[in-house]
């Protein structure tokens, strides 16, 4: 048997917007259950995101490093970022985001692996991508703001990274899923068998 997971969607009776925020809100559903049951659900609404495990030729992965207030920790992470506008190309948004953060370019992109952060509370759907042949992006550095403004940059070893992680040193969700699923096809099918940049995506369709 095949394991994959499968579109479902039991009954909403009723449905309340409690919250609405910059970029996402809160929503509650009245769900019927199977043995015809109702209760609620809470759960965040979120645009979607791409993240990007960008991989130079030494085999070192793009970090940076910066504030996350909710869970009170300066976080290791690869680039990322929102999906602005409904519907936007995830790969038009995961050049974007490299530019901002790391202002890199590169010329092989591929589709990581695609990840639901926290389905029992949210519906924020993030795309990582692979991103290959590393090079400086042409003109002036992109200025964050708030917890970007002092936002560090590195390069580190993938299999230093891997080490951070099964030790417990490193947290970040999609760090830790890019750079497993980035070591695991790097070891077995290769980068070359991974999906194209314009696979799709269901849980986040886009115009090409």
């Amino acid at each position: 048997m095949r394991i994959q997971d499968t579109p479902e969607e039991w009954r909403v009776t009723a449905t309340a917007r409690p919250f609405t925020g910059h970029k996402t809100g809160v929503r509650t559903d009245e769900v019927v259950m199977p043995d015809g049951s109702r209760t609620t659900r809470d759960y965040q609404v979120h645009p979607g995101s791409v993240a990007i495990l960008a991989l130079d030729d030494e085999d070192r992965v793009i970090v940076v490093r910066q504030y996350r207030h909710p869970v009170r920790q300066r976080l290791w992470e690869i680039p990322a970022g929102l999906l602005d506008v409904p519907g936007e190309n995830p790969l038009h948004a995961a050049r974007r985001e490299l530019y901002e953060e790391a202002h890199v370019k590169a010329e092989d992109w591929r589709v990581l692996t695609d990840v639901y952060t926290s389905p029992g509370g949210s519906d924020e759907a993030v795309r990582i991508f692979l991103a290959r042949g590393i090079s400086d992006a042409e003109g002036e550095r992109y200025e964050g703001a708030h917890e970007e403004a002092d936002m560090e940059l590195a390069r580190v070893p993938l299999d230093e990274l891997i080490t951070g992680i099964f030790a417990g040193e490193l947290h970040n969700t999609c760090l830790t899923a890019g750079v497993l699923a980035a070591h695991a096809a790097q070891s077995g099918t290769g980068f070359e068998a991974l999906r194209p940049a314009d696979a799709p995506w269901p849980a986040r369709p886009f115009e090409a």
